[in-house]
């Protein structure tokens, strides 16, 4: 591969604000996928991952049709999505990261990635790195003609107010908001130099259990649940990320709720170290993402008898991506009244409509 730009490149990145910036923006819907950056060479492709690592294995079936829509030498920044029933799925995507050949090969048939690209980077033997945004998007539109198949032009308007109608209406397809990148600005790796704006909410949650800190100095996250119709205790994610003197009251906070019986516990099940073997779900469960790392995972259960309001940004099937801010204490909520069912639930937004209505 011989390309004016060339792998491994770690992507610009976007600052979160919670209002769009001033200034001459371009503003796309933000994807919730996998951020791509396509490196072709002829008949060589290079999947750059956010991480520096390819993602070639994984996905065999976008091969073909970036064949198909590129040109023959250009780098292009974007993003791997599976659309599954006029939506989004994360955590079908997720599934593709598998070492096994043949499940690769399985999930590639049954859920088949598309790639939204939304920048270029090089174009045959010219680097288009410090051109403006505005520049390289234009190039961009003028490769997207010949888009075909599973590969698609990332939408984009200059007029702010279509752009929030977008960021209202479209996370119903599975979007998570907006990006503005500003019209004059080069592109920088690695860097916070973009802006989202993405959907934010507060939700009352039930705290299970604790983690100790890794210093071993106070709660490192609360173990947090929801109830479901059936009365049922799920498990739905985490909050952490407190200073060290949050640490500690917390601490505080959890001692009278231990439970010197754990075996009470709605989740007492779950706390058998050969359990986690088989259910990454649980809580104090590796999973794929963070299992091989070393860390302990341990947990300590209390009584669900505490409600916490949490700050978060996405939830997949009832549960959230990501850790969530502690907000407050409510000692006006009863346990049992922190239900799933909080959750909203957008008006459905068919992907399609977005993807194929490109400009």
């Amino acid at each position: 591969m011989d390309l004016p730009v060339m792998p491994p490149i770690k992507p610009m990145l976007a600052k979160a604000l919670d209002a769009l910036p001033d200034g001459e923006l371009a503003l796309e819907p933000k994807w919730d996928g996998f951020r791509c950056i396509v490196f072709r060479d002829g008949d060589e492709i290079t999947l750059g991952s956010r991480n520096q690592k390819p993602f070639n294995r994984y996905f065999p079936e976008i091969f073909e049709p970036l064949k198909a829509s590129l040109p023959q030498r250009c780098v292009i920044d974007g993003e791997l999505i599976v659309e599954i029933d006029g939506s989004l799925d994360f955590d079908a995507l997720g599934q593709r990261i598998h070492p096994a050949d043949s499940r690769v090969n399985m999930l590639a048939d049954k859920t088949p990635v598309s790639f939204v690209a939304f920048d270029v980077l090089a174009l045959a033997d010219d680097s288009l790195l410090e051109r403006p945004f505005g520049e390289r998007r234009a190039v961009l539109e003028a490769i997207a003609e010949n888009f075909e198949q599973s590969i698609y032009l990332a939408p984009m308007t200059t007029d702010r107010e279509l752009a929030m109608e977008w960021f209202d209406t479209m996370e119903g397809a599975g979007l998570d908001g907006l990006i503005a990148k500003p019209l004059d600005g080069v592109y920088v790796e690695n860097k916070r130099v973009q802006f989202k704006l993405k959907h934010v909410r507060t939700i009352d949650c039930v705290v299970a259990g604790y983690r100790i800190h890794k210093s071993g100095d106070g709660v490192g996250s609360l173990v947090l649940g929801l109830y479901d119709d059936s009365g049922g205790l799920r498990h739905v994610g985490v909050s952490s990320s407190f200073t060290a003197k949050k640490r500690v009251e917390l601490l505080d906070d959890m001692a009278p709720y231990l439970l010197e019986d754990p075996s009470i516990h709605p989740w007492a099940s779950w706390m058998d170290p050969e359990a986690h073997s088989s259910n990454g779900s649980m809580p104090g469960a590796p999973n794929r993402w963070s299992g091989a790392n070393g860390r302990d995972h341990s947990w300590i259960a209390v009584r669900p008898e505490r409600v916490v309001e949490v700050k978060y940004v996405l939830a997949t099937d009832g549960r959230f991506r990501g850790t969530t801010r502690f907000m407050r204490w409510r000692p006006d909520r009863e346990p049992e009244s922190a239900t799933l069912d909080q959750f909203p639930t957008p008006e459905p937004f068919d992907i399609g409509t977005v993807l194929r209505n490109s400009p």
